[in-house]
């Protein structure tokens, strides 16, 4: 990695928030200033963030003052590159709220003013959406229902404990519940360990949340905490919109060919194209591009519930000239089909995109309208992968939009096949490494033009050290997915590796290896006391979950509550345990993606990904003087690359 250096910090998340062309011009500006005072201070970085284009037409310099001086810096104080770069961010997040947008571009807090006004509408959507799903909570129950019309919901947040629970109605089996502080009284670390939990569990089943820290959590910070409900929300309201939970979509498509194409769409095309061909069969003449201005006059709903429940059809709705009379009614056929009012006939007058992509949901979930017994449902079973395949691209997807990419990545196998994302990847992992004027940014008529990208992608690859005997850019375009596989492993693998290295290097000077890897974690099992050890990775034994619940508990002793681990013995207890370490990890402050069939199973590749993380998140923590040992065995095994 010699030749890739770029401008480096030593914070790797910090580092992952910025292509090198942003770092290098962020950088030129923080010296160019520093030259020319001797230092910078907090007081001097709004006349340099008013000049970038990022802000210049959002903010005025006094604007970006009175945010920072909102945030309590000290303008006095001076700062270093790092601390300019995560005030750039904290910035940044803001410009994001105010416009609208987004990488994942669902219920963003929207705001009218620089003081964050939060729209009223989604917040007491999110509210009546929290009311409804955690009414039986045990423990929040004493808490519920919220009222909208005051900061309860923001005061509830604040012990982590709320968001936790909601990511588990998105996402049910994410948090294992043993794992969450829930006395009433939460000291700052019980406290802290609650939202490190919830937002890496949040990254792990898709969120992003590069912009949002334990603290902002801690503070309840309105336009983040909506920001933040509301990805978890479209999360749980378009988790059917996929093929194979509802392979009744095939209907929407003719051939094999439409069903590929139809597997690639994010989960708001999908509803957009569900939506349509409803509406085509009912009659309706006009095409709906948006959840905003083309649903804005009800018409499209009215045929929608009619074509859907007849039953329930409103008489005359659609002679209603008064558009927000028409909403209302249909409102009111909605709430026949058990669909929740969770809008209102403003929100669908005044055209809420956030709020009408949540109505279309709820009403797909309650009646898709799509033939059950549809001879295409075959199609579609056969084009779904095999349930390895399955985790690892979900293991990948989740890794890869956890590192702040600009692009939003749906389907890896689809996603991936212009190499643009790969290249945008490979620039946050290997800084410096993709020449960019080479390089051609989707959409993309010419089919040369991916291979030329997919064909970059290969050749850095083989650069740094990757296996790629006999593979071409076309596999790649060409949607292969054993070797797509193959060469995100080989990506994810050196990614730690080099974070691991970056730790280490003041002490050892040279490349940490997967052998490393396993004798620190046999090293650090065994100077606690304990008697487990593992052989490899793809040891069966590590399948009861002690093992790694002793190294968790070596690195961080109060994490492991042992009155909760079960024997691992029997395939439920191996599965009570292994859904308690994913867990604890994250709430420790590991960012994981594997999942407790992983574990189980002992996938060699995602053991390693789990011990590599443990023992990174170990090292941060510093006061680390052990070297891994020179002993101890892999069997050869660890240091293959990924087949």
């Amino acid at each position: 990695m010699a030749g890739f250096v770029g401008v480096l910090v030593s914070d790797p998340w910090l580092q992952s928030q910025f292509t090198q062309v942003e770092l290098r011009t962020l950088k030129s500006r923080f010296i160019s200033k520093k030259n020319e005072a001797g230092r910078v201070t907090a007081g001097d970085l709004p006349p340099i963030f008013a000049k970038l284009k990022a802000f210049s037409e959002m903010f005025t310099e006094d604007e970006i003052k009175a945010n920072m001086q909102e945030s309590n810096t000290i303008m006095e104080d001076e700062v270093d590159f790092e601390a300019f770069l995560r005030a750039f961010l904290d910035l940044q997040a803001r410009a994001t709220t105010i416009s609208g947008g987004s990488k994942s571009s669902f219920l963003k807090a929207t705001s009218t003013t620089f003081q964050h006004t939060i729209n009223v509408s989604e917040k007491s959507s999110y509210v009546a959406h929290i009311n409804s799903y955690l009414a039986e909570d045990p423990f929040l129950k004493d808490f519920l229902p919220i009222d909208p019309s005051t900061n309860a919901l923001f005061d509830l947040v604040k012990d982590g404990v709320l968001l936790c629970k909601l990511i588990n109605i998105a996402v049910p089996g994410t948090i294992d519940e043993r794992a969450i502080n829930t006395k009433r009284v939460l000291n700052p670390w019980e406290r802290n360990e609650n939202h490190t939990l919830c937002l890496n569990s949040a990254k792990a089943i898709g969120c992003t949340v590069v912009n949002i820290g334990t603290q902002d959590l801690v503070e309840a910070r309105p336009h983040l905490v909506l920001g933040l409900i509301s990805q978890i929300i479209k999360i749980q309201l378009l988790a059917d919109l996929d093929l194979k939970k509802t392979p009744q979509l095939v209907e929407l498509v003719d051939d094999s060919k439409d069903v590929e194409e139809l597997m690639g769409l994010p989960p708001e095309k999908i509803l957009l194209k569900w939506m349509n061909f409803h509406l085509k069969k009912a009659g309706y003449e006009k095409q709906v591009t948006n959840f905003s201005s083309d649903v804005k006059d009800g018409e499209a709903y009215a045929y929608l519930l009619s074509a859907l429940a007849p039953e329930h059809a409103a008489l005359g709705i659609l002679d209603v000239k008064d558009p927000k009379q028409r909403a209302n009614m249909v409102l009111e056929q909605a709430e026949k089909l058990d669909c929740k009012r969770y809008l209102t006939a403003n929100d669908i007058v005044e055209g809420s995109p956030n709020l009408n992509l949540a109505f279309v949901a709820q009403i797909f979930q309650h009646r898709n309208g799509l033939s059950v017994d549809s001879k295409k449902i075959p199609i579609a079973e056969m084009m779904t992968d095999d349930t390895q395949t399955s985790r690892e691209e979900l293991c990948f997807r989740l890794w890869m939009n956890s590192l702040g990419t600009a692009t939003y990545i749906n389907h890896v196998f689809e996603d991936v096949r212009t190499g643009w994302v790969l290249l945008e990847v490979l620039d946050k992992t290997a800084p410096g490494s993709v020449n960019w004027k080479h390089a051609t940014k989707p959409p993309i008529k010419m089919p040369f033009r991916k291979v030329e990208n997919c064909n970059q992608v290969i050749k850095i690859g083989k650069e740094l050290k990757f296996s790629l005997v006999n593979v071409a850019g076309n596999d790649i375009v060409q949607g292969n997915k054993k070797l797509i596989l193959a060469f995100l492993w080989q990506l994810m693998r050196f990614t730690m590796l080099q974070l691991l290295k970056n730790l280490r290097s003041h002490a050892q000077g040279k490349e940490i290896t997967d052998s490393d890897i396993l004798n620190w974690a046999n090293n650090k099992v065994k100077k606690a006391g304990r008697t487990s050890q593992m052989e490899s990775f793809k040891d069966k034994n590590l399948s009861s979950g002690i093992f790694f619940l002793e190294l968790l508990s070596a690195v961080e002793s109060r994490v492991v509550n042992w009155s909760l681990v079960t024997k691992g013995e029997t395939d439920e207890e191996k599965k009570l345990n292994a859904t308690y370490i994913i867990s604890v990890a994250r709430k420790l402050g590991c960012s994981i993606f594997l999942l407790p069939e992983d574990i189980i199973e002992v996938n060699q590749k995602m053991i390693l990904t789990l011990t590599a993380s443990i023992m990174y998140w170990s090292l941060q923590q510093g006061g680390e003087s052990e070297t891994a040992s020179a002993e101890g065995s892999v069997d050869g095994e660890d240091e293959k690359k990924a087949e």
